[in-house]
């Protein structure tokens, strides 16, 4: 039976069988969402196909952050089995959206989404959370050179072991709950609710535990929008303010390198694989982000490791483009 099919039926035992339909948004899994109306009631459908993220976990953490005091999205019907969910419509108030309208709303809005990340982490994580090594975040980088270099140059090695001696000195500290995609598209503001409940959470299946200072880097060092120097630095601060985070600067730019090479990893792979070229014109703003962080005197040995890399150019880009959907058995 085909997916639509399926959800057709899952949105008929749901109750909202006359409800219009229509598609909301996608992302770099192979989950979609679609909204329904149904007069003046809307509700959101997750269609996550087995073999994408599994629905369960989003409803187990949904609940947690909704114990805390956070705004994810309520589940209001479940079919586990076929992957799918009905959820409540938190709107179209997206961070990016709301910013790019407005910038001067920039620092009210980031400031909200750090004290709701502070809430996150002063909380007990959910149980049961995995735990990835320093080893096991520094495997993850390499898809820089796996799949970045490789899509780019047609080699594809390259040796991150700094990266992971790095993340055991700086960064591999008490454990938190991260979210892993906390940026401004998967953030909605609720401006009827009050505090950090104002923060409406999406995309937070992958949450798992992780180093204090990484939901703070995904948000601030976002590779799809540019925040400014001025509200990064503010939100660092008010961060190491509320938490107390002890030499903070290095482990910020060794969390930032791991993220900034492990993305331009994902977005090669992205369109190697899976024909997503959509994510390209980010790597020019992830790279500037990457050089950023290897700045930082500490890191210094693990910029010589990426000087392999090649800067995501035009003419870079316009080679990985060529091979978008080539590779799908790799």
């Amino acid at each position: 039976m085909d997916r639509r099919t399926l959800s057709d039926a899952f949105v008929a035992q749901a109750g909202w069988s006359a409800a219009t339909r229509s598609f909301l948004a996608g992302d770099a899994s192979d989950r979609s969402y679609d909204r329904l109306v149904l007069g003046d009631r809307s509700a959101v459908l997750m269609d996550a196909p087995p073999g994408a993220d599994d629905p369960a976990v989003f409803a187990r953490i949904a609940s947690h952050l909704a114990a805390l005091g956070l705004s994810p999205p309520q589940v209001l019907a479940s079919d586990y089995a076929n992957g799918f969910l009905l959820l409540e419509d938190l709107g179209d108030g997206l961070f990016a959206r709301l910013v790019a309208r407005d910038p001067s709303r920039e620092a009210e809005l980031y400031a909200a989404a750090v004290d709701a990340l502070v809430t996150l982490q002063r909380a007990t994580p959910l149980p049961d959370l995995p735990d990835l090594s320093a080893d096991d975040w520094a495997k993850a980088a390499e898809f820089a050179f796996t799949w970045y270099r490789f899509a780019a140059t047609g080699e594809a090695s390259g040796d991150l072991t700094v990266l992971a001696h790095l993340m055991r000195r700086h960064a591999d500290g008490p454990r938190v709950m991260i979210l892993r995609d906390y940026h401004a598209e998967n953030l909605l503001w609720l401006p009827q609710r009050s505090g950090v409940a104002r923060v409406g959470l999406l995309d937070f299946q992958l949450g798992q535990l992780g180093q204090p200072g990484y939901d703070l880097v995904s948000l601030l060092q976002d590779a799809r929008r540019d925040v400014s120097p001025e509200t990064e630095a503010a939100m660092k601060a008010r961060f190491v303010a509320a938490t107390g985070a002890q030499d903070f600067d290095v482990a910020y730019a060794v969390l930032g390198a791991q993220r900034a090479l492990r993305i331009m990893g994902v977005f090669a792979r992205l369109c190697l694989k899976s024909g997503k070229a959509g994510y390209l014109p980010l790597m020019p703003r992830v790279w500037g982000q990457l050089q950023r962080n290897l700045a930082h005197p500490a890191l210094a040995d693990l910029a010589q490791a990426c000087r392999a890399l090649p800067e995501p150019t035009a003419d870079t880009l316009e080679r990985i483009s060529a091979k978008c959907g080539t590779m799908s058995l790799r």
